[in-house]
């Protein structure tokens, strides 16, 4: 599952925060991060909620005074988050909640993988969320998608409050 993650934390932020001046390729970016441990033997931290919590904590002391690039960071630990809560990792609780239960990883706690036809349905879903993504934040528009390429922005106009209906 990549375009599920993908996908899905960009629209969810982009509703929910509602903010033209997030790097939202930096959420995106941290909802696949994990999928790395997978390939990699994993899971491991990036699959508990340690993880997304000491990297918030890092991206707020580190850019402590500097505005434009705490902003910038930020997507990177909600992306972390979404990704718990778009694969279910919340689920198995002991790797959830790691290292509070111990501090083994069992390989037991490997995710369930789903059927096939579930991971290519989850696949689907992700890249028509993708393509109403782009019809609805204009990224059609070049000068819309090389600002979303360029700095991980989305045109103020085009964001929920400030979007002409």
């Amino acid at each position: 599952m990549f375009f599920w993650f993908l996908a899905l934390s960009f629209v969810l932020v982009a509703l929910v925060f509602d903010s033209p001046a997030l790097d939202y390729r930096m959420v995106m970016l941290g909802s696949v991060l994990p999928v790395v441990e997978l390939l990699a033997g994993g899971p491991w931290a990036l699959h508990t909620l340690l993880a997304p919590l000491v990297v918030l904590i890092a991206v707020m002391l580190v850019t402590r005074g500097r505005r434009l690039v705490r902003r910038r960071w930020l997507g990177l630990p909600i992306g972390l988050f979404l990704y718990l809560v778009l694969d279910g990792a919340w689920l198995r609780t002991e790797l959830f909640w790691w290292p509070v239960f111990g501090a083994g990883v069992d390989s037991g706690d490997l995710p369930d993988f789903k059927p096939v036809a579930t991971l290519i349905a989850l696949e689907l879903i992700g890249l028509a969320v993708g393509a109403w993504a782009v019809r609805r934040f204009g990224l059609t528009d070049r000068e819309r998608l090389r600002l979303f390429y360029a700095q991980g922005r989305l045109d103020r106009s085009r964001m929920g409050r400030d979007r002409q209906r």
